[in-house]
């Protein structure tokens, strides 16, 4: 099936990042309670300095008007060639590392070319939770189709509509935050059916804690933007769970593909390189019926981090709102617990998938049959260094975390003696 997905051409894209104001519409630096509704960035607010330095490293800190996208002047429509010293200089780092180790990373610093380079650039693997990000875009499409004109009105909807998880929330070991503003309580909790949020809250849950429901839910929540169209904003729980009881299975399994694969290839991202096929629940697999299987590659994670940036991801309204979405406001892991990274802002997404062999038994993250440790990362240093990275790895009866860590230490070493290397190049702060 064809995506109906709202086509943006890019000069109309150039045009509106030159005159549209870009005002804050909301996410994830700690000031966008107000535009979002997202509560728990209140707590962040209201904690004491040592309190909060404690929670956030300063590189997780900065306000809503801090994010920009880092290719809007100059967008980038496909991978450039191979740069030949920075490809040496990545591949001198991986000498004692695991074969499956798979990288792509692009230098975008402000005062010199854009520089990239990969490894095993085309291996697949199973994409896990960075797979996430593939539903962020069928959603922020599903919002251009709703309303192609009106920025304004897709985070309105974002703020007010209020939907109830049901069986697609269900079950996911990952908790999610929960605070009343009210009497300042916080706790974790995994969600349950009854649990209501609004859009961005279920957004912010599929993304900055990596729950398994919330993620579920928001790709259902894009399925339904495209099933009901205009009448979509005041459609309630009931009249939705009649839907699903009553559409035809094979129907809703290419729409549910659809809807989340197609956006993918709208930016040129084959489904070699990149696919999604199953939702992230049981109750939700159990009602929209898996297609296709899932497959990730770094080239085509490093496709999509190019087009966020140049503000092709639906459009660059969209773009700009999914960066805020992905900055770190939530503990760092794994990739983005470097310290190295520590005063840098940085927008991230992890996942992973391990699983035993029949008859054996292995700890967390250390899988023997199956490892998969996956992260996308755009890092932003202080002293303008902008560089993307997308890491994948498949290393059985390890747990890579640490080796993500380390990998992340060398890179931004990389990245910043490689552009130190060239005198008559400078760097500009980006800010």
């Amino acid at each position: 099936m064809k995506s109906n997905r709202f086509r943006f051409p890019l000069f109309v894209a150039i045009v509106i990042a030159m005159v549209y104001p870009w005002q804050p519409a909301g996410s994830y630096p700690i000031d966008g309670f107000a535009l979002t509704g997202i509560e728990r960035l209140v707590r962040l607010t209201k904690m004491d300095s040592s309190t909060l330095v404690r929670t956030l490293p300063y590189g997780a800190r900065y306000e809503l008007e801090y994010v920009r996208l880092n290719l809007m002047d100059d967008p980038i429509l496909e991978l450039p060639e191979v740069d030949a010293e920075l490809q040496a200089e990545i591949s001198q780092i991986f000498p004692n590392m695991h074969p499956s180790y798979s990288v792509a990373v692009f230098d975008m610093s402000e005062g010199r070319p854009n520089r990239y380079a990969e490894r095993n650039p085309t291996a697949g693997y199973q994409p896990g939770s960075v797979g996430k990000l593939a539903v962020v875009t069928a959603f922020f499409c599903e919002l251009q189709n709703l309303y192609p004109e009106d920025y304004e009105a897709r985070w309105e909807l974002m703020r007010k509509k209020v939907v109830k998880a049901g069986p697609f929330g269900v079950y996911d070991h990952h908790t999610i935050p929960l605070y009343d503003t009210a009497s300042e309580r916080y706790a974790r909790k995994r969600v349950d059916q009854s649990d209501e949020f609004n859009l961005y809250q279920w957004v912010d849950h599929m993304l900055s804690v990596s729950n398994n429901g919330a993620a579920s839910i928001v790709w259902r929540e894009a399925l339904l933007m495209r099933a009901f169209g205009k009448d979509y904003p005041d459609l309630g729980y009931n009249d939705m769970m009649t839907y699903f009881d009553t559409i035809d299975r094979s129907r809703l399994r290419d729409l549910g593909e659809d809807i989340v694969n197609g956006p993918l290839r709208d930016l040129g991202i084959d489904g070699d390189a990149w696919r999604l096929g199953t939702m992230f629940t049981r109750g939700a697999s159990g009602i929209v019926p898996p297609k296709g299987g899932s497959n990730g590659t770094v080239r085509g994670l490093m496709q999509w981090l190019t087009a966020l940036e140049s503000g092709r991801v639906a459009d660059p309204a969209s773009s700009l709102e999914i960066k805020r979405l992905m900055y770190m406001t939530d503990r760092r892991i794994r990739y983005a617990h470097a310290p190295v990274l520590d005063s840098a802002a940085v927008y991230f997404k992890s996942g992973s998938l391990y699983g035993c062999k029949p008859g054996t038994s292995c700890g967390k993250y250390r899988g023997n049959r199956m490892n998969y440790m996956n992260s996308v990362a755009i890092v932003e240093q202080p002293d303008g260094t902008r560089y993307m990275v997308a890491l994948m790895s498949n290393v059985l009866g390890r747990n890579s975390a640490y080796d993500h860590q380390v990998l992340a230490t060398r890179i931004d070493k990389v990245v910043r003696k490689t552009a130190a290397e060239d005198p008559s190049e400078s760097i500009g702060t980006g800010e």
